[in-house]
């Protein structure tokens, strides 16, 4: 249906498509200090612009606004379209607690008082 509209409409949609995608989405990656809006996150990778993303490969960081989520390894793999897709190569979900070393019980008391 969206192949039966003049090119000039369509065009006009994909925009604002564009624009409307850039004020929902909230994902960036973070590389060093460049900030690139993340197109789609997958469960083994990310998607960029391919107009935009430059070739990543190591150390990223993905934020949601500015709740860290992820710390990420990352390589480029393919370009599909105006899509540049990235692949992990470790995905660790960042903790706002250090991890334990030991067991906490559940009648553990959180503080002693003197």
């Amino acid at each position: 249906m969206i192949h039966d509209l003049p090119e000039e409409v369509r065009i006009g949609l994909e925009k604002a498509r564009q624009r409307d995608f850039g004020r929902r989405n909230r994902l960036r990656v973070h590389v060093d200090d460049a900030v690139f809006p993340i197109l789609r996150l997958t469960s083994g990778g990310f998607v960029l612009d391919a107009k935009t993303a430059p070739l990543i490969r190591g150390l990223v960081d993905i934020y949601d606004s500015g709740r860290h989520l992820y710390q990420c390894l990352v390589v480029c793999s393919s370009v599909e379209g105006d899509e540049r897709v990235y692949e992990f190569k470790r995905q660790t979900a960042v903790v706002d607690q250090p991890p334990l070393d030991y067991w906490r019980g559940d009648d553990t008391p959180v503080a002693l008082l003197n």
